[in-house]
C-alpha cells in the first residue's frame, strides 16, 4: 500500500503480506507421467511442491513457528493410520546457528494450517508436521522479523506406510527448504502508511471486516478498535505490532470475527523513537500523538459510511496503555470504552474521563511499570484508579492469579463484571496477585487478551449518539 495522505485515507482490500511462492521438488518429482494417481500413491512416490512454515501469535511467546507444512502433488489419504513424528527431521537456521526443531505431531489436511483438534487431520494434499513452540530456537522474531526464507529444513527419514503396511511416503535423501512463510490472521491485515498535516508519517496495519471486502458499498456500520504497542516494538518494521503481545490479532481472529466483526487499526511509532512526551513515553510525544489523532479521524471521516462513531474502542499495554490514559483525557467524547493493562498515567487528568467505560489490568509486583509509582513521575493502575474514584467514578476491583487456567480466569472477570453490573460501574480493575504472572510481572496481558469476557464486555460499550 502507498503512502496515504490525510485527506485521502485508502480502503484497499483485506489480502496476505506474503512474498511470492517457489516451488521446490524433492527427487521423487522425477518424470512420473505415465504413473496414476493411485498407483503413485501405492508405490509411495508422491512429489512435493513446496514448502511452507506456519506460525502463530501466541499470548505470552510472542510470534512462533509452529509447524511445517509440506504440499505434494497428489491427496494423501491415511484412514486408521498415525504417522509418528519420528518419521520427519526438521532443522532450523535462525541467527546464524542451526539446530533441531522438535517434532510432535504429523497429519495430512486439505490447507496449510494447524489441526487443534486432539485427534488432527483429514484427506488432503498436504502433510502438517507440528514442531514444539517450547524449542528454543521456534521464535518467528526478536525486535524485528527473523529472516525465516529457506531457513528451515525438513526430510522425511523414515516411510510412512497405510495400516496395510504398504508404503505411502517413501523416505530419500533429499530435504526440501521453506519458502514462504504462512502466519494465519496476521496476513489478513494491510500495511500502509498515514503522513499527518504536519509531515510526521505513522505506519500501520489495517483488518477490514469480511463484510466490507466483500462488498465495500455496503451501509453496515462497523465498530473500530486502535490498538497501541508498548515500547519494546517501537520499529520501521511495520509487524511487530501485530506479532508481539498478540494484542490485535485477538480482534482479528475467525472466532471473534463471527461475533463481532470489527475493523482493527494498529499503528506502529517509528524509529528513531520519539520521547519528547511530558513523561518520556512514545504515545505521549507531541509528534506521534498528533498524528494518532488525525489518523483516526481520517480514517473514521473516510469511512463514515461504515465505521460506527458511536464505538470506537482503545486498546493497549504498558506505554500503550500510557497512551490511552492521555488520549481519553485529551479527547474524552471521541471514544467509546479503552482497555489499558499496565499503564501509567496523569492522576490530575482523571476527573476528564470518568464517564468512560474502562477495564484495567495490573501485576501488584511490575518491575517494569511500577503496580502504584508508575514511571517517570507518573503513576500506575492502582493510583490511577483511586483518582477515578476520588472524582467520581465508581470503581470495582478484584484480585487473583494471572496463571489460571482459562476457564477459571474468565470465570472470576465473570464475578467482577457481575458486581460492576449490581453497582452500576463502568469502570473495573483487575490486579494479578504477585508472583503469578507468567514470564515476567510486566505481561499481565498475557490472558487479557484471550479473555472473552472483557472483549464481550468492550463490545457492548456505546457512546450516546449525537444529533
Amino acid at each position: 500500500m502507498g503512502h496515504i495522505t490525510r485527506r485521502t485515507l485508502l480502503a484497499g482490500t483485506a489480502g496476505a503480506v506474503t512474498a511470492p511462492a517457489v516451488s521446490t521438488a524433492t527427487a521423487a518429482a522425477a518424470d512420473t507421467t505415465t504413473v496414476t494417481s493411485a498407483g503413485r500413491q501405492a508405490a509411495g512416490l508422491n512429489p512435493v511442491l513446496r514448502t511452507d512454515l506456519v506460525t502463530r501469535v501466541t499470548p505470552r511467546n510472542n510470534w512462533l513457528v509452529t509447524a511445517v507444512a509440506i504440499q505434494y502433488g497428489h491427496p494423501i489419504d491415511l484412514p486408521g493410520a498415525v504417522i509418528p513424528p519420528s518419521a520427519f527431521e526438521v532443522k532450523a537456521t535462525v541467527g546464524g546457528q542451526t539446530a533441531a526443531r522438535t517434532v510432535t505431531r504429523v497429519y495430512s489436511n486439505s490447507a496449510a494450517e494447524v489441526d487443534d483438534r486432539a485427534r488432527p487431520g483429514r484427506p488432503g494434499d498436504r502433510l502438517i508436521v507440528e514442531l514444539d513452540p517450547n524449542d528454543a530456537n521456534a521464535r518467528a522474531a526478536g525486535t524485528d522479523p527473523l529472516p525465516l526464507d529457506r531457513a528451515y529444513s525438513v526430510r522425511q527419514v523414515a516411510d510412512v506406510r497405510a495400516p496395510g503396511g504398504e508404503p505411502v511416503l517413501k523416505a530419500g535423501p533429499f530435504a526440501s527448504r521453506n519458502d514462504d512463510v504462512i502466519t494465519p490472521v496476521v496476513d489478513r491485515f494491510t500495511a500502509g502508511s498515514f503522513t499527518d498535516s504536519a509531515g510526521f508519517e505513522l505506519d500501520f496495519r489495517l483488518y477490514q471486516p469480511e463484510g466490507y471486502v466483500r462488498d465495500p458499498q455496503t451501509r453496515t456500520r462497523y465498530p473500530l478498535v486502535v490498538t497501541l504497542h508498548g515500547g519494546g516494538e517501537v520499529a520501521d518494521n511495520n509487524m511487530t505490532q501485530l506479532t508481539s503481545n498478540r494484542v490485535a490479532v485477538t480482534f482479528a481472529t475467525p472466532q471473534r470475527q463471527r461475533r463481532n466483526p470489527a475493523f482493527v487499526l494498529s499503528p506502529q511509532i517509528p524509529l528513531p523513537r520519539p520521547m519528547d512526551g511530558p513523561d518520556g513515553t512514545d504515545w505521549t510525544d507531541a509528534k506521534v500523538q498528533a498524528a494518532l489523532s488525525e489518523l483516526i479521524d481520517t480514517f473514521v471521516g473516510e469511512h463514515s459510511r461504515n465505521i460506527d462513531r458511536s464505538r470506537l474502542y482503545l486498546v493497549g499495554l504498558s506505554s500503550g496503555g500510557r497512551g490511552i490514559y492521555s488520549l481519553l483525557a485529551k479527547r474524552p467524547d471521541v471514544f467509546a470504552a479503552a482497555l489499558p493493562t499496565a499503564g501509567w498515567g496523569d492522576a490530575a487528568t482523571m476527573d476528564r474521563i470518568t464517564h468512560i467505560p474502562i477495564w484495567a489490568d495490573h501485576s501488584v509486583d511490575d518491575p517494569v511499570v511500577p503496580y502504584r509509582e508508575g514511571r517517570f513521575g507518573n503513576p500506575g493502575t492502582w493510583t490511577l484508579m483511586n483518582a477515578l474514584e476520588t472524582a467520581g467514578a465508581r470503581v470495582v476491583r478484584a484480585e487473583w492469579a494471572n496463571d489460571l487456567p482459562k476457564a477459571q480466569f474468565e470465570a472470576r472477570s465473570r464475578a467482577l463484571l457481575r458486581q460492576a453490573r449490581a453497582t452500576h460501574s463502568h469502570v473495573l480493575f483487575t490486579s494479578y496477585t504477585p508472583g503469578t504472572t507468567p514470564v515476567n510481572p510486566h505481561l499481565a496481558w498475557g490472558q487479557t487478551y484471550e479473555n472473552d469476557v472483557v472483549i464481550d464486555w468492550l463490545f457492548e460499550q456505546s457512546r450516546p449518539r449525537s444529533g
